[in-house]
């Protein structure tokens, strides 16, 4: 299922997406969490979602063919140098492809393992939570951590967590390749039940 994966087209506004046509695995987290390097882990492609160095540089919604699924790449939220007028149009992106008709089967929304839960992650798991839209949270960076800061994190995200039905939780590395299979597994999953 991640073998081919193709990209589509980007839409920079919400009057630009198109229809979808196949189950949307939607990726969505704040600038510079790693969301490009964990999408191209899980496709096994060292390039096909850019990865910057620059907080903030994906301001499109990036589409993706992977035969039996569309990847939805979001653009990264939460970053502070962007301008008032290029964060308004993000949220109208965001916001109007979210309003959409879409056949959304899965978000996966990507936290950073070293730190507390932003403002902005929040509103987005408590956004998805409450439309009842079906979403796994991974945590990337687990590699930075020690053992003792490891567990310590598992405790905050399991604690924070337990708010949302349980939602599944993946500590993952995208250097070392922790929980990808798990990841790939689960959407894999989500797909075949959306098609059903």
């Amino acid at each position: 299922m991640f073998n081919k994966a193709e990209f589509i087209y980007a839409a920079g506004l919400s009057d630009q997406l198109k229809e979808s046509d196949k189950p949307e695995v939607v990726f969505s987290g704040r600038s510079n969490v790693g969301k490009s390097s964990l999408i191209n882990k899980l496709v096994s492609r060292k390039s096909l979602a850019r990865v910057s160095a620059t907080p903030g540089k994906t301001a499109t919604i990036n589409f993706f063919d992977l035969e039996q699924f569309t990847l939805v790449d979001l653009p990264g939220y939460g970053y502070a140098k962007v301008s008032k007028s290029e964060k308004m149009r993000w949220a109208e992106l965001v916001e109007g492809y979210f309003a959409q008709d879409r056949k959304i089967c899965l978000v996966v929304q990507i936290v950073d393992m070293r730190h507390k839960m932003s403002t902005d992650d929040i509103s987005m798991i408590e956004f998805l939570y409450q439309n009842a839209i079906p979403f796994i949270v991974v945590a990337t960076k687990k590699d930075k951590l020690n053992v003792r800061e490891t567990k310590s994190q598992l405790e905050y995200f399991s604690n924070e967590l337990s708010k949302y039905n349980n939602v599944p939780f993946y500590a993952c590395s995208s250097l070392k390749g922790d929980s990808i299979d798990e990841i790939r597994q689960y959407i894999e999953t989500s797909v075949k039940r959306f098609e059903v």
